[in-house]
């Protein structure tokens, strides 16, 4: 599948939260979504920008948007990860990748010489009308949350006034 691009429609999926909720993507139309992919629970890099995220949340929010976090884990890993670190941010977990490889995120990295597929950590500010609006890939971990909420803060300024 080709990478998703500014204006595409975004692919829809359903996937469980970790709160006990299901989140369908369509479900969250006419309000700007936020999603960030990130590769696993409980590893450093990780752990920095799902705080960072939760530190944010109330911005996001602020600005109208709905913030989801995914990764391949288990909704019993993100129960245990989000209590751990106190997280406020909804987790959704994707073992069967229905909305990774849509979105064009599960492909070969190398690392220290050894090649594996793996989750390219990305973030995608989908608009109110169910279009990509920003693609931000995490060139640096920290700091990554910052820059997807003053993107998201150009894209509502933006934004025709309803």
């Amino acid at each position: 599948m080709p990478d998703l691009t500014k204006g595409d429609l975004a692919p829809d999926f359903t996937l469980p939260l970790d709160d006990g909720q299901i989140f369908h993507l369509a479900a969250a139309r006419g309000r700007p979504v936020v999603l960030y992919f990130y590769p696993e629970d409980d590893s450093g890099g990780c752990t920095d920008e799902n705080r960072e995220f939760s530190d944010r949340a109330a911005a996001f929010a602020e600005l109208g948007a709905r913030l989801v976090g995914i990764s391949p884990d288990t909704v019993q890993s993100h129960v245990k990860f989000r209590k751990k670190y106190n997280l406020v941010v909804p987790l959704a977990s994707d073992p069967e990748h229905l909305a990774v490889e849509p979105y064009g995120l599960w492909k070969l990295k190398k690392l220290y010489g050894r090649e594996f597929m793996g989750l390219i950590r990305t973030s995608f500010i989908i608009g109110a009308d169910g279009r990509v609006a920003r693609i931000i890939r995490a060139t640096r971990i920290l700091g990554h949350a910052q820059k997807v909420l003053e993107a998201l803060e150009a894209h509502v300024a933006a934004a025709p006034a309803k």
